[in-house]
């Protein structure tokens, strides 16, 4: 695992985006395509502006995976990351997508699991594009995550803590409205990523970092799986990696 350290989290953004957006040259270099996974968030705005204003891509032959999405929220929400998405990822790229394959966690989410399974089974994810939530979760995975399951794309429970940081970073009005479940992609699919480009702003984050990155490997901290990767870069600022000396 490499550590990056910036001094604000406007100096990281961009520096993460630049690594990713490396990434997807080369992919692109070597096989004519590239596959990413991208995440949202509070964490992630900056990494997004960046990464849309990186040079010399050719998105019209880039596959984009949604992350994770929340069970039974309307896509007009504003706290749809489907919206999220689309507003701050895929509508302002330069070159229309090859595909990107949004997660509809409106309906029948067994089904929706199934669609995305066919779509993802085989193929070789170039880059995933993740953050670290409050209670140490990857994507929507809370503790005690599920390491060993295959299945790509997983329904999950949201524990308190996921819900309230939602509620905190201002998506909910009250707790009551945040949802209490998800579709997620599974710890075992995220590591199956070549690169790993972890973004993780503010002081909120820092003990569940220092969990990621100090700790012993377990369920209850999800992100501490991250430390078996082979080609993982934690981008943090000066706040995120506080207890980290």
């Amino acid at each position: 695992m490499k550590i990056d350290v910036s001094t604000t989290k406007h100096e990281m953004g961009p520096k993460a985006a630049r690594h990713g957006a490396d990434r997807i040259r080369a992919a692109l270099a070597k096989n004519g395509r590239a596959n990413i996974v991208v995440a949202t968030g509070a964490s992630q705005l900056e990494m997004l502006m960046a990464l849309v204003a990186e040079r010399d891509i050719a998105w019209n032959k880039v596959t984009g995976f949604h992350l994770d999405e929340y069970a039974g929220l309307p896509i007009a929400h504003p706290a749809s990351f489907r919206l999220y998405l689309w507003q701050r990822f895929v509508s302002n790229l330069p070159l229309p997508m090859k595909a990107f394959h949004f997660i509809d966690g409106e309906g029948d989410l067994a089904a929706e699991c199934g669609r995305l399974n066919a779509l993802i089974a085989g193929v070789e994810i170039d880059v995933a594009f993740i953050g670290i939530g409050e209670n140490g979760h990857v994507a929507f995975n809370d503790p005690p995550a599920d390491f060993e399951t295959d299945t790509p794309y997983i329904v999950v429970e949201l524990d308190e803590a996921c819900r309230k940081q939602q509620l905190g970073e201002g998506w909910f009005k009250r707790l009551a409205d945040v949802p209490t479940r998800a579709i997620s992609i599974s710890v075992k699919q995220i590591m199956k990523a070549k690169t790993i480009v972890c973004t993780v702003p503010d002081r909120r984050k820092a003990e569940a970092v220092r969990g990621a990155v100090k700790g012993s490997v377990t369920p209850r901290v999800p992100a501490s799986n991250l430390q078996r990767h082979e080609d993982i870069t934690l981008y943090l600022d000066r706040e995120s990696s506080s207890l980290l000396q």
